[in-house]
């Protein structure tokens, strides 16, 4: 069975995501079932080129210009390339992550003959975006359903409210984000700050909304913060109590300085499933977090951490969490919830049992109606 992904968004909790993917079917046993083929864009500012071939040196990729945004000669360009090499591949089944790849890939899918299986995961809809105008984010909507009714395929979803947004445009299953939870926790380590610390991972964009990070940093002057990366936003960052990264070359870094936390602080503005959420789980701990879409699926309220619409809730949550034995009990919880229903293991084998289970049946289906013919 030839599996396609297409992938828009490398970058981030994706490029995470394929990291893990990758190892996963690069095993000498399902390389037998199943042989994986990868079209990426590397547009995306994070992106090191040379960290992406390295990571996927194992399996068959090739680069294919795509951006974010809508733009109709690149967007013609890209399909065009996208039906060439989905016809050289003659894959059985496509799998497309994130809105735009969504788009290109199933326009390129309808020119294949034979058609493959499409799957598709969002990893955040486009419409949950709260840095356009209303009206755009009406029409990523009715682009969503389109796209999904004229050209089908099955939505993955990657959390539980993803999974209820998909069930109302079309055909829906769930295969959660999974990471690989014995390679990070290895990295968990006693914390002893002398002030608390509070932060962040990623790339300072509007989704991410270090405008907020910045505001409570400033609101809570005694305790110092930290975001783990860079980006684009980073002239929103003033307050005297954050301090800034940059980009680290080794993952291994980026889970030291999750490690050396107090608390894990997700201000998004919106989400698919956040990874980095997950690893500071696995570090064990506690994870305060906007209440929205994504964010809601990792933190369980009192349990693992705390979820916040305004940053004047943030008061009594920070002082809770001064305390470290309720930290400790939280971060427990957090990284037992993770291995009940984020682990990579499970998560990325029924994702395969999913694409064998659709194959099987495709094949089956077609074989019944070779017979019917003759």
């Amino acid at each position: 069975m030839k599996v396609v992904h297409i992938i828009e968004a490398l970058g981030g909790g994706i490029y995470t995501y394929f990291e893990d993917l990758t190892h996963h079917f690069e095993n000498d046993t399902i390389l037998q079932k199943v042989q994986t083929f990868i079209l990426y864009s590397d547009n995306r500012k994070e992106i090191d080129p040379e960290k992406v071939s390295q990571l996927f040196s194992t399996i068959p990729t090739v680069k294919i210009e795509m951006k974010r945004q809508i733009n109709f000669i690149s967007d013609f360009s890209a399909i065009h390339k996208l039906v060439r090499e989905l016809q050289k591949i003659k894959p059985d089944v496509v799998h497309l992550h994130s809105s735009k790849a969504g788009v290109l890939g199933r326009i390129a899918c309808s020119f294949l003959n034979p058609k493959p299986i499409v799957f598709y995961t969002p990893h955040g809809y486009a419409f949950l975006r709260t840095d356009i105008a209303p009206i755009a984010k009406k029409g990523y909507w009715y682009i969503e359903k389109f796209f999904q009714k004229f050209f089908g395929g099955i939505t993955i979803a990657c959390g539980d409210s993803e999974f209820e947004l998909a069930k109302q445009l079309g055909k829906a299953t769930m295969i959660r984000n999974g990471i690989d939870i014995s390679a990070i926790e290895k990295y968990s380590q006693a914390v002893n700050n002398p002030k608390l610390t509070i932060g962040i991972a990623g790339r300072i964009t509007a989704a991410r909304n270090p405008r907020q990070f910045n505001a409570i940093a400033l609101e809570f002057p005694e305790y110092q913060f930290l975001w783990i990366g860079d980006g684009e936003e980073r002239n929103q960052i003033t307050a005297p109590n954050i301090k800034i990264t940059g980009w680290f070359l080794e993952k291994k870094q980026v889970y030291e300085q999750i490690n050396a936390l107090d608390i894990y602080l997700q201000t998004s503005l919106w989400e698919g499933l956040p990874i980095a959420v997950l690893e500071a789980m696995v570090l064990q701990k506690p994870v305060i977090a906007t209440k929205i879409n994504g964010n809601k699926d990792t933190v369980v309220q009192k349990e693992t951490g705390f979820l916040y619409q305004e940053i004047s809730e943030l008061s009594s949550y920070f002082k809770i969490l001064e305390d470290s034995k309720i930290r400790a009990q939280l971060g427990n919880n957090a990284k037992t919830r993770c291995k009940d229903l984020f682990d990579k293991a499970k998560n990325f084998t029924a994702l395969q049992e999913l694409y064998e289970r659709y194959f099987f049946a495709a094949a089956k289906d077609f074989q019944k109606s070779k017979t019917k013919s003759h």
